[in-house]
């Protein structure tokens, strides 16, 4: 597939997408727009002497438009068996904000969203490398690691026509837009990327890159959002993207076509394909690739949630090439509290991993929801037949997550 056609495919949906509506449009939950959302929505413990900061707060951004978070999270693996290092964990301070700048408090407000991160190890392998170490070919958790300071969002949000229209524009984290499902931030739900974006099929997922995406509704059902973004972004120097994108225009494509059963059921009932496209880069010697990633997602019986998930990558750096998920989510005390299960089949990459077997893929997580500032999430991995640890048929990877917000 040239990307010359990619691209304008993509030109030709962002110049016709139309009614995209703000209480409906879909980011994924940990944007920062939806991650301040829910922030605001956690309920706070009676009596808490953080009570007279949250009102101080709420009232500061009533008057100015400028919505923040600041958040502290950490994360602790240790796994039943390892040919190496048993133990991982690192943590990641994020600091978050809308700054509402043209048309506050109308419908058609023009913001500039902002985010930037610490990520460092705590012990001498971060978990986005523990995957590797065990044998397993994946990502346990995709955000965990040892980047230390970048920008992952510098970039202008748009919303036009009565809300009816919404681009961003600037540096941005592909994962916001593209396969966007409720239970895939891995700062509050599933860790392993094989139940986040791609369900591990999509090569690249690029972070503080410079792009535009736009999206709309074509009837009250159907939506389609479409983004192009630089390929070789670097969160850490994020104003080298400008020229990448310019010079190099080695990028990342991506269109989505998805169903849902209202604007305001985007993530409870919602079926949609995601097609994507990544060129060649040169510089790392990187090959092109393309694929597709569907999802269907519904509510049932009583705060149920049930997914169905997958995706096929004709390489690109993929890890890899076909996954199916399934699992679902029971959502305890209004929301607060989040109980979820899943199991994934995955085939490696055979141009990066020739004769690598399939593997299996099993993650439990409960989510506490301890007030409006804390949260703590045990989980437990099981990687059935890990691709690179010949011999064993089973890893447990028990693990637990923390997230404290003000």
């Amino acid at each position: 597939m040239g990307h010359w056609r990619f691209t304008t495919l993509i030109v030709l949906l962002l110049s016709s997408a139309v009614g995209w509506a703000e209480n409906g449009h879909m980011t994924s939950p940990s944007s920062v727009g939806q991650q301040l959302k829910q922030d605001r929505a956690a309920k706070p413990v009676s009596g808490s002497f953080l009570a007279p900061y949250d009102q101080w707060k709420a009232d500061f951004e009533k008057e100015t438009g400028f919505h923040y978070g600041l958040d502290f999270n950490s994360l602790y693996y240790r796994a039943s068996y390892s040919p190496g290092r048993k133990e991982s964990s690192s943590g990641a301070i994020r600091f978050y904000t809308t700054w509402d700048l043209v048309g506050r408090n109308t419908p058609d407000k023009g913001s500039l969203v902002v985010k930037v991160e610490n990520r460092q190890r705590f012990a001498s392998l971060a978990p986005v490398d523990f995957g590797g170490e065990l044998g397993y070919i994946g990502l346990l958790h995709s955000t965990f690691s040892d980047q230390g300071f970048h920008a992952t969002n510098l970039y202008w949000k748009q919303l036009l026509g009565n809300k009816r229209f919404l681009i961003f524009a600037g540096f941005m984290d592909v994962t916001d837009y593209v396969d966007v499902h409720l239970l895939a931030s891995p700062w509050t739900d599933f860790s392993n990327l094989v139940f986040a974006t791609g369900s591990g099929t999509i090569g690249v997922l690029p972070d503080g890159a410079f792009g535009v995406m736009a999206g709309g509704w074509i009837n009250d059902n159907l939506y389609l959002s479409a983004g192009i973004a630089d390929a070789n972004a670097d969160a850490s120097r994020l104003f080298t993207g400008i020229n990448n994108f310019f010079q190099k225009f080695e990028t990342f494509k991506s269109v989505e076509l998805g169903w849902a059963g209202g604007r305001q059921q985007l993530f409870f009932k919602n079926i949609h394909v995601t097609l994507w496209q990544v060129d060649k880069r040169k510089e790392i010697q990187a090959p092109s690739g393309w694929g597709v990633a569907l999802s269907a997602s519904s509510t049932f019986g009583n705060n149920w949630m049930g997914f169905l998930r997958g995706g096929y990558s004709h390489n690109g750096n993929a890890l890899l090439e076909g996954s199916v998920s399934v699992g679902a989510a029971h959502f305890v005390k209004s929301r607060q509290d989040v109980f979820g299960i899943a199991l994934n089949w995955g085939r490696p990459n055979q141009f990066d991993y020739p004769g690598a077997g399939d593997q299996w893929t099993m993650e439990s997580y409960y989510l506490f929801q301890l007030g409006k500032h804390l949260q703590i999430t045990p989980q437990i991995q099981l990687l059935l037949h890990p691709a690179n640890t010949p011999g064993r048929n089973a890893i447990a990877v028990f693990g637990v997550r923390s997230r404290l917000v003000f």
